[in-house]
């Protein structure tokens, strides 16, 4: 997987850590992320999915409720959460490939209150993995990587490739997350 470290202490742009990569290199991380991502939750049951994490550091912006802004997320919330952003640079990564600027967001979340099975985390990130996997099948033969823009103001610039890899960095930022809740719901069984 890639070493989002030199990226997080800004060392290196995100520009800077793609130079380089393949389709074919692209397939094989989310490939990786999303097997982490399944072995994190291999041993997990029905009752981890909804088991109500401590988080003292939950802070959430653009939760629905006020209520929810400080709530702890689930394991189904953070499965749902990071499928969605992964698929949103995956889909906004393939229209800068085919010479579409970036034009906004492109962005749909499964509600999470509506997972409540393993076998229902277990089947988003499947069918994440079949839908990014799917949007590299969209890139032209000759990708438009002058397409360029910035994500956000310190980001530097990024190009379809870029764009596609701050997915798997979001994912990334999650991984820690999903440990823990893992850890505090296997303490509590």
């Amino acid at each position: 997987m890639l070493d989002f470290t030199p990226v997080r202490e800004k060392r290196m742009t995100v520009a800077e850590l793609c130079a380089g990569l393949s389709i074919d290199d692209l397939r094989a991380l989310t490939n990786e992320m999303i097997d982490a991502m399944l072995a994190l939750i291999a041993d997990c049951t029905d009752e981890d999915v909804v088991f109500q994490p401590v988080d003292p550091n939950a802070d959430d912006p653009f939760a629905a409720t006020p209520e929810e802004a400080g709530a702890a997320w689930t394991l189904a919330h953070v499965i749902v959460h990071t499928t969605a952003s992964a698929e949103e640079s995956a889909f906004l990564a393939a229209e800068m490939a085919r010479g579409v600027p970036n034009h906004g967001r492109s962005r749909y979340e499964v509600p999470w209150q509506s997972v409540t099975t393993i076998e229902q985390c277990r089947h988003r990130l499947e069918e994440s993995r079949r839908m990014r996997l799917a949007s590299l099948e969209m890139w032209p033969d000759q990708p438009h990587f002058e397409i360029c823009y910035m994500p956000w103001r310190g980001a530097g610039e990024v190009n379809c490739v870029g764009r596609f890899v701050l997915g798997l960095f979001h994912d990334d930022d999650h991984l820690g997350q999903i440990a823990e809740i893992v850890r505090q719901a296997r303490e509590s069984a």
